[in-house]
């Protein structure tokens, strides 16, 4: 039983707020319920905060923790091999086993670099693409998330009752001060999965546009699907053209599958980007790509860099996630099966309490929201929702022990177990009673 006390880490908090700005690492944790939280250890499907509170843990640290909390072979497999070395500004035999892994696993990965995490990864991709064909622009997608860096920045919000413009010519807006001003002139923006507008955008910018990035599926926000032929279109107008198809599976990657979206789809794109569930929570990512892209780097003519890449414990821990994932026989079966139960149970809750709450996702990640639209295609329709009332539904969830990242996305891991979907179920029918009308 969830005591719903945060009094410890409001205290520790408050310590924080004085050494650390807003008392917290990154923006995104100040928006926990009540308040950020300091937890004090995770196991399995739960996790635990410093006042004794015990959740089922759906956010998965963001996604990464796709064995769950704290296994024991990885953690043991880390600590063996960080006993050797930590960092060696050299090569180490681990590096060079999960390289030649993901070369057999992912179908673009003819050859690779590693760096800490996906937003570097992304700059990479994308330094990559503009040396080889020589153009400058890259082509993005209102509401996806490539990293925090300025030229990626964009088009991630809006301030309240703004314009967001025609889909052909957008108003794009900073997420954050600070940015460079000269970085909105890198890149263009359209709404997602609109073939057509797609095309047309193409077509005019062919030639100034180096890369076209895009997440397979829109994890970030609503969670949604590509249409129809959407990615096989994109790679279609990109290769004849010869413009970089970059594919950001920093969340898809090792959670849709052991070569990740690009599998799933049946899609090859010409670099790609992995992450998060890669290394199970350590700071540990990858640039993947085919050869003809991939020389700019192999060959120095594009500089990739970093003290920190490829440490010894990164390496060990995305290794090991992918042994475990790979040995495991019927691990995505059953995190398929578990995501898509969950998502079933929450279209019939839906149903009895007819709360206009939308269920979005494959299973591997769902989304739900508070919505008169049947269905969400892109940032635009995501916006349409009533925001309010889904931190209401998640703060309500928090207090009974289910935790939800608050933009409504939940994440199914190894460890999750059908006692958790249906815990978290009965969770949610009293949430929809609670909250209903408001």
């Amino acid at each position: 039983m969830q005591k719903n006390v945060y009094l410890k880490s409001k205290e520790l908090l408050d310590r924080a707020s004085k050494v650390l700005a807003s008392g917290v690492s990154s923006e995104f944790r100040k928006y926990n319920h009540p308040h950020a939280l300091f937890y004090s250890h995770g196991k399995g499907s739960r996790i635990y905060d410093v006042d004794g509170n015990e959740y089922i843990d759906f956010t998965l640290s963001q996604g990464p923790l796709i064995l769950g909390h704290s296994h024991p072979e990885l953690l043991d497999q880390i600590t063996r091999y960080s006993a050797e070395g930590q960092l060696y500004a050299g090569q180490h035999i681990q590096e060079l086993e999960l390289a030649e892994t993901l070369n057999r696993l992912i179908p673009a990965a003819e050859l690779m670099r590693f760096c800490l995490d996906g937003s570097e990864a992304v700059q990479t991709a994308i330094r990559v693409a503009r040396a080889k064909t020589g153009k400058q622009l890259f082509l993005r997608f209102e509401g996806h998330y490539h990293g925090w860096l300025d030229n990626v920045a964009w088009g991630l919000g809006h301030p309240i009752g703004a314009d967001l413009g025609q889909r052909n010519d957008p108003q794009v807006y900073p997420w954050s001060e600070g940015l460079s001003e000269a970085s909105r002139k890198e890149f263009l923006v359209i709404p997602w999965n609109d073939e057509k507008l797609l095309e047309e955008t193409i077509e005019r910018y062919k030639d100034q546009l180096a890369a076209v990035i895009t997440e397979p599926i829109m994890c970030n926000n609503g969670c949604i699907m590509p249409r129809e032929g959407y990615l096989a279109k994109m790679r279609s107008l990109t290769e004849r053209y010869g413009i970089a198809f970059i594919l950001d599976e920093v969340i898809t990657g090792f959670r849709m599958g052991l070569s990740g979206a690009q599998g799933y789809f049946g899609i090859e794109p010409d670099m790609a980007i992995f992450a998060k569930a890669m290394g199970s929570g350590y700071p540990i990512s990858a640039i993947v790509g085919k050869k003809y892209w991939m020389e700019e780097i192999a060959e120095g003519r594009v500089i990739h860099a970093g003290t920190m890449n490829a440490s010894n414990p990164t390496v060990a821990a995305a290794l090991a996630t992918i042994c475990i994932l790979e040995r495991e026989t019927g691990v995505y079966d059953r995190i398929f099966a578990l995501g898509l139960k969950l998502k079933s149970g929450l279209k019939m809750l839906n149903e009895k309490h007819k709360e206009n709450m939308l269920v979005q996702g494959p299973g591997p990640m769902l989304n739900t929201s508070f919505t008169t639209l049947n269905a969400v295609h892109d940032f635009r329709d995501v916006l349409q929702a009533d925001k309010g009332k889904l931190n209401l539904f998640v703060a309500k969830l928090h207090d009974k022990g289910i935790r939800v990242i608050g933009r409504g996305l939940w994440y199914i891991s190894a460890a999750t177990t059908m006692e958790d979907v249906d815990t978290a179920l009965n969770a949610v029918d009293e949430v929809l009673y609670e909250i209903k009308d408001k």
